[in-house]
């Protein structure tokens, strides 16, 4: 009974359910039942004037049922021609989004409305193809770029897993791209560069090597999602080229100055000689002269060696490369120092492409540092090698007091020995990257020492 509001009030029971809506025609039957509607008043005038006219029963049903028949037919072909068309257009829509776009249109008139949309079907699918031909060529070259370019490219999603990384950014953490893709930033030890400030330069060391690095940050969205492209620029070789070329322009300045000085005090030193030789030789004056030439001609001497030898800085040739074996290099520049005997603690068979002349005063040099630091604490020296296909490292390990300090350790002419040139490690670095490798010095972690480590790739890059 209804309340007094006027709404009914269920007394019991369960509601009734609501009306079922019925279910939109089709289309294609819309359009079968306006082709029969459309004939339907003829068809009904037709039997009726079959039926009131002068005919049998006979001859009515057999013209009824003639005009009937092709009444139906009419009205399936002309469904037939309505659908048909429009399960092409579909099927050809269906292609063009499944990205095949070899499917085209038969039309029969080109300029009528449904040959005109057949047309136009075409033109879309032929300017989608050239579209993605297009888009497939660009992305072939920029896979290429990132792939041949030495610069560490990565792309991280929103979650800060990484998603893509080219060759250079698999050197610099010395991984493949099967083990890197899918890892966190945190992870690959990456996390404080998506958040540091961009451009900036730092001291970064990675797996594949250390040094300083330019680290640029830009975000993109792609499949709607914020991801971040992450770039380092190994800027080392770039400063130090610089340094080199400064300190090989004061050296030039140098050897030319000095030289001609010395020149002039050498022939002076002589001359003065022959004429004190002249004098005589019991004289007090006369002796003192002689030694006191004496004295600068061998302090000149002494000085135009030192300046010859910081001169090799500014004229190391290019590596002349060949086939080398890193084992008997190792046994060679072990076998060189006489002092204390090396160690050496075998490594893989690896075979190099360098020079072997130039890479032997390389592990000369850090030998003999570790021998003088050894000497110091009455310890050790050891050389070991390691490496693959792509890369061998070269270590040198000391028992020597360590490196108070690092600063310094590749300025030329600096020295903490009483007669060292402070060329050593300098000339070492500089042939390590002549070869497309680095030189890196540390402090163990398991004693005290120094640990060198001279990084050259197997094959030239």
């Amino acid at each position: 009974m209804p309340d007094r509001g006027g709404t009914p009030i269920t007394t019991g029971g369960d509601a009734d359910p609501p009306p079922r809506r019925r279910a939109p025609l089709s289309h294609e039957r819309r359009v079968l039942l306006l082709a029969l509607g459309a004939g339907l008043p003829g068809v009904v005038a037709t039997l009726a004037l079959l039926w009131t006219g002068s005919y049998s029963a006979r001859a009515a049903w057999t013209l009824g049922g003639f005009v009937a028949g092709v009444w139906l037919v009419i009205a399936v072909a002309l469904r037939d021609r309505v659908v048909r068309p429009l399960q092409t257009l579909s099927n050809m829509l269906a292609a063009l989004r499944e990205g095949d776009f070899s499917l085209r249109a038969r039309m029969d008139h080109a300029d009528d409305a449904l040959g005109l949309a057949l047309l136009e079907v075409n033109m879309l699918g032929d300017t989608l193809r050239t579209q993605r031909r297009g888009a497939m060529e660009a992305g072939s070259l920029l896979r290429a770029v990132m792939a041949e370019i030495d610069v560490a490219i990565f792309t991280f999603d929103d979650a800060d897993t990484l998603r893509l990384v080219n060759r250079a950014g698999e050197h610099l953490l010395d991984q493949n791209v099967e083990r890197l893709v899918g890892k966190r930033a945190t992870a690959l030890e990456l996390a404080p560069l998506l958040r540091g400030p961009s451009p900036q330069v730092y001291d970064l060391s990675f797996p594949g090597r250390g040094g300083r690095w330019e680290v640029r940050r830009t975000t993109f969205r792609q499949e709607g999602r914020p991801h971040t492209l992450l770039v380092i620029a190994d800027v080392t070789k770039s400063l130090r080229e610089e340094e080199l070329q400064a300190w090989q322009r004061l050296v030039r300045v140098l050897s030319h100055e000095i030289n001609n000085s010395l020149a002039p005090i050498k022939s002076l030193a002589g001359s003065l000689q022959t004429l004190a030789d002249r004098g005589d030789a019991s004289d007090e004056g006369s002796a003192d002269m002689r030694r006191g030439l004496a004295i600068i001609a061998s302090r000149a001497d002494a000085l135009s060696r030192f300046m010859s030898s910081y001169a090799r800085l500014a004229r190391l040739p290019a590596p002349n490369r060949r086939d080398t074996r890193v084992d008997e290099l190792v046994q060679r520049v072990a076998a060189v120092e006489q002092r204390l005997p090396v160690r050496v603690t075998p490594g893989p068979d690896i075979t190099i492409n360098a020079d072997r002349d130039q890479l032997e005063q390389a592990l000369i040099n850090l030998v003999r540092n570790g021998v003088d630091a050894a000497l110091e604490t009455g310890g050790g020296v050891e050389v070991t090698w390691r490496g693959d296909a792509m890369r061998v490292d070269v270590v040198v390990r000391d028992e020597g007091p360590g490196l108070a300090a690092t600063a310094n350790l590749f300025v030329p002419f600096f020295t903490t020995k009483p007669q060292g040139t402070g060329i050593g490690l300098v000339l070492a670095r500089q042939i390590a990257e002549a070869h497309g490798g680095v030189l890196s010095l540390e402090n163990r972690t398991d004693r005290t020492g120094c640990v060198a480590t001279l990084v050259v790739p197997a094959t030239p890059r």
